[in-house]
């Protein structure tokens, strides 16, 4: 354990500088829109980075490294879907979200700016969305809290109940404190970590060997059909492998981000920090994976803990090639992955909750001092579930994490590109896309997935032809709706 102490201490101080971030965002913190939105004023740096760090959790250190391990370059389709997907996110979505959030009476969340888009009185629009957006993201955010708890429980011979706690309270804290703000700020810390962890890790396994043709011989004798892209993937596989990319359009903690930025005039430049960032640490993912399989084969005497698990890939090199203290900060990596994830999961929850519910239909002229702080208590609430839906972690409700993004992708997606470039869509065609995109997501998960088809798919296909069936059989918008839509549409071909 004596060797470990290095690392506990990293950890520590890691924590503890994410607390202090959010005391600093605390200070910065006026009214409910600051809470829930960081006050529309984050720069192109940080909403790029923020974004990127939002969307790769733990997924990106320890899923994808495990996956490329056991099979190969053939499981690197998921990154290049998931690259083409984020681009043409940043490039169709970003900026005209960002000017039609703020033209749509100042939407400070997905359910709001629906609700404002085409003109929901009912609210219906809004209870739906909310609803999707709460019961997906509880899960995910029970999803996080186990990987955090994995991880200390691995790394400090915690029992898996402390670890929970201990990597629970690590992220509330700084998102109760501090907000949008907060979670910004430190995911933009969290994917720097993240970036080096990932291009160092692959790095120095490699001079680990004495040559590049050592590196070769080692990985024909493990895995002869590593480096086939292909592999033994039919087309159908692949096509769902690239679908998940499809799924970004419709992903509350991502758009989020967008709806932040200081003007539409960040976006460009926040994409290609963004797209950079994300391209160099998928590529370092699938690298650490890959030459895992050749350190291994070289070292078959440390193999024990990736031969029982290959998602622990990532983790053994870095506890294996490095000293304990540059071990602490690279291992640190995979937490700032869980918690920049995490967090902002919770916070938008929070804002559904506190903007959605409960000023909405329990306390319409609230202050903004009672504002932030439900929406504190919110955090607190939604943390609380998801830490009791992760007590159990083979719990099947965890289960379902598996098609969340197919759930948010199909239900959202659709809604959000056909609302930003389609005025003649509809409020009933809204609501049937997003009921219809869910639904078919659930049902081909639960009745179709021998097909091998990534649920997404269907859900999204059949999302958008009820957009637009439903839309053309109703009445036309009505000229308010319309004009809103036709000022946001021209204030951001104003801003090109």
């Amino acid at each position: 354990m004596s060797s470990l102490n290095p690392t506990l201490i990293t950890f520590l101080f890691y924590i503890v500088a994410m607390i202090v971030i959010g005391l600093m965002a605390y200070r910065a913190t006026a009214n409910f829109s600051d809470y829930i939105l960081g006050g529309r004023r984050l720069g192109s740096f940080v909403t790029a980075l923020s974004a990127g760090a939002s969307d790769m959790s733990g997924w990106l250190l320890m899923g994808l490294p495990g996956a490329i391990y056991l099979s190969g370059l053939s499981e690197m389709w998921i990154a290049i879907g998931l690259i083409i997907g984020a681009w043409l996110n940043w490039r169709l979505v970003a900026g005209r979200l960002r000017v039609h959030t703020e033209v749509q009476h100042n939407a400070l969340t997905l359910p709001d700016y629906f609700s404002n888009r085409f003109n929901d009185q009912k609210k219906i629009l809004r209870i739906t969305s909310a609803f999707i957006i709460l019961i997906f993201f509880a899960i995910y955010c029970a999803s996080g809290m186990v990987a955090g708890a994995r991880l200390f429980e691995s790394m400090f011979d915690m029992s898996y109940s402390t670890a929970l706690w201990v990597s629970a309270i690590a992220t509330i804290s700084y998102v109760f404190i501090g907000g949008f703000l907060a979670v910004s700020w430190t995911d933009t810390i969290q994917a720097g970590l993240m970036i080096f962890a990932l291009l160092l890790t692959p790095v120095v396994a490699v001079l680990s060997f004495a040559d590049m043709n050592q590196v070769t011989l080692a990985l024909e004798a493990a895995r002869p059909q590593a480096t086939d892209v292909i592999g033994n993937l039919s087309f159908v596989a692949i096509i769902s492998l690239l679908a998940w990319g499809l799924g970004y359009f419709g992903q509350p903690h991502i758009l989020v981000r967008f709806m932040a930025a200081d003007s539409v005039t960040s976006i460009p430049n926040a994409r290609r920090i963004g797209m950079t960032w994300m391209i160099l640490c998928l590529g370092g993912a699938v690298a650490a994976g890959f030459f895992g399989i050749a350190y291994f084969q070289q070292h078959p005497e440390l193999a024990g803990a990736v031969t029982a698990n290959p998602e622990t890939v990532f983790m053994e090199l870095t506890k294996i090639l490095f000293n304990p203290w540059i071990a602490g900060i690279v291992l640190a990596a995979i937490l700032a992955a869980v918690m920049s994830t995490l967090s902002c999961q919770l916070l938008v929850c929070s804002s559904t909750l506190t903007e959605d519910f409960y000023k909405s239909f329990l306390r319409k002229n609230a202050t903004q001092t009672e504002l932030v702080w439900i929406g504190r208590l919110m955090v607190l609430l939604i943390a609380l579930l998801a830490i009791w839906m992760a007590g159990n972690p083979e719990s099947k409700v965890l289960g379902l994490v598996a098609y969340a993004w197919a759930g948010f992708g199909a239900a959202f997606g659709p809604l959000i590109i056909l609302s930003l470039f389609w005025r003649r869509m509809t409020l009933n065609g809204a609501l049937a896309g997003m009921l219809i995109g869910a639904v078919v997501v659930i049902l081909w998960k639960n009745m179709f997935s021998d097909t091998g088809l990534y649920e997404i798919i269907p859900g999204f296909i059949c999302s958008l032809i009820a957009i637009i069936v439903v839309s053309l059989m109703g009445k036309a918008p009505t000229e308010e709706i319309t004009t809103r839509f036709d000022e946001g549409d021209r204030l951001y071909q104003d801003s090109k």
